[in-house]
């Protein structure tokens, strides 16, 4: 069964970090496409970082340079997808979310706020 169990949230101040962590069971991060998608509040979905099963990264225009998206190699017990978030804008404030195929995590809410 397919679980992903997304975590790190919180709350910053602007030009903060942080690093959400997306920890999977079920299958094995390195050999599949993964994503992640935030959700603000009144705002549809919107795709952050993808990175592909042979490694290639996307990124949202908003987001680039700022934000890197990484998973741990084949054979990483701990099994899990990140995103680094640097220098973090009010307007990152949202829900996050990790994908893979059509599996969904529960969400983290980052708060970017002074």
């Amino acid at each position: 069964e397919v679980q992903l169990q997304a975590f790190g949230g919180g709350l910053v101040q602007p030009g903060g970090s942080l690093r959400l962590s997306c920890a999977a069971s079920g299958f094995t991060v390195s050999k599949y496409a993964m994503s992640w998608v935030r959700q603000a509040p009144g705002n549809e979905r919107e795709l952050v970082a993808s990175i592909g099963a042979a490694g290639t990264t996307v990124y949202a225009d908003s987001v680039k340079g700022r934000f890197t998206i990484s998973r741990d190699s084949a054979g990483n017990t701990h099994n899990t997808a990140y995103l680094q978030m640097n220098n973090l804008k009010p307007e990152d404030t949202a829900v996050y979310y990790c994908r893979v195929i059509n599996y969904w995590g529960q969400g983290t809410k980052v708060t970017v706020s002074s």
